[in-house]
């Protein structure tokens, strides 16, 4: 299992997980359903994109599921494409 990152938060108040790298911030914005979390949108700043942001963003929520036993439900095509291409947190969806 690997750490969730320093720079990574849940930000309750918004029900969005946060990534900031570079002074900016990427985000998955999250439903919350009992022991599920609905995945309906993901995004990463302009200045963030093609630089693997977003991969490790999705990587830390689903490394946040793990740890509190919680189910990823992904809505978001960016989300449901990165656990296409990591079967490794296949454990983690609902």
């Amino acid at each position: 299992m690997t750490a969730e990152p320093t720079n990574f938060t849940d930000n309750v108040e918004r029900q969005r997980f946060e990534l900031v790298e570079d002074g900016l911030t990427a985000f998955a914005e999250y439903i919350r359903r009992g022991d599920q979390l609905v995945i309906p949108h993901v995004e990463s700043p302009i200045q963030l994109r093609g630089k693997g942001a977003a991969s490790r963003l999705m990587q830390a929520v689903a490394e946040h599921a793990r740890s509190e036993d919680l189910r990823i439900a992904p809505l978001c095509g960016y989300a449901r494409a990165w656990f296409r291409r990591h079967p490794d947190y296949g454990d983690v969806l609902a």
